[in-house]
């Protein structure tokens, strides 16, 4: 996303050619991209009909219109994509239950078009919730949530039910994980980044003693008035 000072838009930024293209242009504020497993569209967070912020997507080469996703009176944000391509975990608030995470389902192809199916809640506790994403394999979903007091890392399976396992010690954001399906990690509240390799069997998920995986420090640049 780029802001121009007046407007907020998603660009794409091509490494070979040096190149910036434009792909929204209707309403003010436009962020919070997420590219689809396939590479083929970007779902994003648009005001384009006025009121909170929704989800839509694009075709990442800028052909044809935005399409609406989701609909809802208070903001959502995309995070991950199952790695199938045929659910969205996103972030909605939510009065009552705060920040929850949702999963939104699709079906269909780019040759036979799209159908997006009724949002789901996947946890919507009285706490906090953010930050969801699949495992590689997506039978899990890491996220954090500040049930604690603190804000920690958590996996539990999907679509579930099932257990919950804290991955986290002392603090724990941004979960991702690794692509060869062994490690899991997160940004620890002193802004280092913290490794967790894990196993996982059936309906069971067992994680190690997570391991400072770099000394460095690294902090979020993305914050801003929108409050995702």
């Amino acid at each position: 996303e780029i802001v121009d000072g007046k407007r907020r838009d998603i660009w794409v930024y091509e490494w070979e050619r040096d190149t910036l293209t434009r792909l929204t242009f209707a309403g003010e504020s436009n962020a919070y991209p997420v590219w689809t497993p396939d590479s083929q569209r970007i779902v994003y967070s648009s005001q384009e009909k006025g009121g909170a912020l929704n989800l839509w997507w694009i075709r990442a080469d800028g052909a044809g219109n935005p399409q609406r996703l989701a609909e809802s009176k208070t903001a959502q944000y995309p995070r991950s994509w199952r790695p199938d391509g045929k659910v969205l975990a996103f972030r909605q608030s939510n009065s009552g239950t705060g920040t929850d995470i949702m999963t939104l389902p699709l079906e269909g192809d780019e040759k036979s078009g799209w159908k997006a199916g009724e949002p789901k809640p996947f946890v919507n506790s009285p706490f906090n919730e953010d930050q969801p994403a699949f495992s590689p394999d997506g039978r899990w979903l890491a996220y954090q949530s500040n049930e604690s007091g603190n804000n920690e890392v958590y996996v539990r399976p999907f679509p579930g039910p099932g257990g919950k396992w804290q991955i986290s010690t002392g603090g724990g954001l941004y979960p991702k994980w690794s692509r060869n399906g062994k490690e899991l990690f997160y940004r620890s509240t002193d802004s280092k980044i913290m490794a967790a390799t894990y196993t996982a069997s059936g309906d069971t998920f067992r994680a190690d003693k997570p391991q400072l995986w770099s000394p460095g420090q690294f902090t979020d640049p993305s914050s801003s008035a929108l409050g995702g």
